[in-house]
């Protein structure tokens, strides 16, 4: 048993718990904005903190029971490690994650009049439905060809994204513009981690069992496969190049989620100001905005 990997799922569960906490106290801070919402803005953010439930309790749950899908890697031999239930919570939990940006792409694209901001928030969570089909094909077969096409294509998705919220930018108020930013450089940087380290990872997994000649399982056999084998180790050799993306996927993105649920409001006034093509109106409000917020 290595030292280095208990200390390393000890550290997730404990990161598990705390966002648990944070996600409760998100719950109480929205109910206490909620007199100062309208109720439109209320039930977006009701449904983004529903939307983040599923994703930080899906994140907490692999945090507890982490799996390395396509070699059958657990912790622990019990039903609740098997492939076929961490699979299955990661679906669910990553479409929800998604939608969570779906939804605030299409609530600021709406606000703004971005018809990219539109059209990249109501083609993200199908393309995500794909990739999540991909990796069900590579955990199902153990073939990594399915983990290329998926990584790949969430990379495209978090490309959209940003393509989306570049073409915001430029429209939105002070408040919204400090997020937007924030969100095009993390997306820019993920598709670079995706396009130079995830996909050239599962490429060469791919390449070296081709060369070893491989033999991949049926669907049907994989499915018998994920429901009963599980694999328990505690060997760092066999974790070390999960750990660095677990880590950060069960933490940072979690943040990320529950940061969703407080994300700043767009302002709807503005933006038909700019729809309308009154810009004199627009920009005589957005004096006077600034300067009642100076004084």
């Amino acid at each position: 048993m290595s030292f280095d990997v208990v200390t390393w799922w000890t550290l997730l569960c404990a990161i598990g718990a705390l966002n648990i906490l944070a996600w409760g106290a998100s719950v109480l801070v929205l109910n206490r904005r909620q007199q100062g919402m309208s109720a439109q803005m209320f039930r977006a953010r009701r449904l983004q903190l529903i939307l983040s439930a599923l994703y930080v309790c899906g994140c907490a749950f692999r945090s507890a029971f982490p799996v390395f899908d396509v070699p059958r890697i657990c912790l622990f031999n019990t039903l609740l490690s098997s492939v076929i239930v961490g699979r299955s919570v990661a679906t669910i939990a990553e479409l929800s994650f998604v939608a969570q940006w779906a939804l605030m792409l299409h609530e600021t694209s709406r606000a703004s009049g971005s018809v990219v901001g539109r059209i990249g928030s109501l083609a993200i969570v199908p393309l995500i439905l794909v990739a999540e089909t991909c990796s069900w094909y590579s955990v199902l077969t153990t073939s990594n060809l399915g983990h290329i096409a998926e990584e790949t294509i969430w990379g495209l998705s978090a490309a959209l994204l940003v393509a989306g919220m570049v073409s915001i930018l430029p429209r939105c108020h002070a408040a919204r513009r400090r997020l937007v930013i924030a969100v095009c450089i993390a997306g820019a940087a993920y598709v670079a981690y995706m396009a130079l380290v995830d996909v050239p990872m599962y490429w060469s997994r791919w390449i070296a069992d081709e060369a070893a000649g491989r033999h991949y399982l049926s669907i049907a056999q994989g499915v018998r496969d994920v429901a009963a084998r599980r694999v328990v180790s505690y060997h760092w050799s066999d974790w070390k190049n999960e750990i660095a993306w677990m880590s950060l996927y069960f933490s940072v993105a979690v943040w990320i989620s529950i940061s969703l649920i407080h994300a700043p409001a767009p302002d709807a006034y503005l933006s038909n100001a700019i729809r309308s093509g009154n810009s004199s109106q627009y920009w005589s409000r957005l004096r006077l905005r600034r300067w009642m917020g100076a004084s």
